[in-house]
């Protein structure tokens, strides 16, 4: 999968955890049956949950986009050995 698509998709994940985690909220606070404490004491559970959710997912993706930035480099530094090897045979073969 390129670099784009894996961030797009990752960045569908977040809009579509974010939008359903706000109205399973909404829904949880307007048909709770039972207590406010009770309810806020679920709520702040789930947020918990979710926030740490939202650590995992960043350090993951965090690791990832590390691996291509050293990736990158590994590649422009080929491409500036490939060129500095060409170039030290061009001039072998045409002196200037």
């Amino acid at each position: 999968m390129s670099n784009d698509r894996y961030l797009m998709n990752a960045l569908k994940l977040w809009a579509v955890f974010t939008v359903g985690f706000a109205a399973g909220a909404a829904v949880a606070l307007i048909y709770a049956p039972q207590s406010g404490v009770r309810t806020r004491r679920q709520l702040r559970r789930g947020l918990e949950d979710a926030s740490d959710y939202l650590k995992e997912a960043a350090d993951t993706i965090s690791e990832q986009a590390e691996r291509y930035v050293k990736r990158g480099k590994d590649i422009a530094d080929n491409v500036v050995d490939t060129a500095s090897n060409a170039y030290t045979a061009a001039r072998k073969v045409v002196p200037i």
